[in-house]
């Protein structure tokens, strides 16, 4: 009988826990790769092609992979993935660690779901509203018992100082910025408190409403324009930028065995 000696190289053993988790905002596609339950690398994806997921296949030689998708994306990645990894799409039939007793699973927005999860997850048993920071605001709150009770969605930063730009005849388009003043003193720096210190005010009016209701809970923040807010906010927060992520990945750990 003829014995085989196969050797396992470290790379192998790598491989064999990778997962990539796919995030298709209306802004933006990213990426996260996981190694275990660690973030190796998050990217911004050019396009949603097959050649672009096919290169990220190539280069992690993934295990497993996820997509989370609010837009009308590339379909024929999902064919890709799924005969490549151990592929699932986040959508409302997807088994999740908590329950939505209220409206219809099927109408809630699958980064919404997996900023849900990332909650339940990190900081089970507790009240936690989840702010997701992207094209819109979303507020997402999780009780005690994992139930997800909805929230609240409003316009992001960029609709905001493009909608003031688009809706008027003559205020400029200007570009987010963290450092605001309480007092504009020019059209810019008016545009940028309004929207910046505006934005800030109503997260800590949620929160303290909330705090009325529900008493301790916690508040998790996480999106892109986490960096100009997070100083102008009084409440404490926990504040993660690869929340989304680490959310998926444990929706994958669930999903996929």
């Amino acid at each position: 009988m003829t014995q085989l000696n196969q050797t396992i190289t470290p790379q192998d053993i790598q491989r064999m826990h990778t997962t990539l988790c796919f995030d298709f905002g209306n802004t933006r596609k990213k990426v996260a790769v996981f190694n275990k339950d660690a973030i190796h690398r998050v990217a911004v994806l050019q396009d949603d092609s097959v050649e672009t997921v096919q290169s990220l296949i190539d280069e992690y030689q993934p295990r497993k992979s996820i997509l989370s998708s609010v837009i009308e994306h590339n379909v024929a990645i999902e064919e890709l993935l799924a005969g490549k990894t151990k592929f699932h799409k986040l959508n409302h039939l997807t088994k999740l660690a908590f329950t939505t007793p209220v409206g219809k699973p099927e109408a809630i927005g699958a980064d919404r779901l997996a900023l849900c999860a990332a909650a339940v997850h990190y900081y089970p048993k507790k009240h936690n509203l989840v702010i997701g920071m992207g094209s819109c605001v979303t507020y997402n709150f999780i009780n005690k018992y994992h139930e997800f009770l909805g929230g609240a969605i409003s316009p992001g930063m960029e609709m905001r100082l493009k909608a003031m730009h688009h809706f008027t005849a003559k205020l400029p388009l200007v570009k987010a910025d963290s450092n605001v003043p309480l007092i504009g003193y020019d059209t810019t720096t008016n545009l940028l408190t309004g929207a910046v210190l505006g934005l800030a005010k109503e997260i800590d009016g949620f929160v303290d409403a909330y705090k009325e209701k529900f008493g301790n809970f916690n508040v998790l923040l996480t999106g892109g324009d986490l960096v100009h807010l997070a100083s102008h906010l009084k409440n404490k927060i926990f504040a993660d930028p690869d929340l989304i992520f680490k959310g998926l990945y444990g929706i994958s750990e669930v999903n996929n065995p």
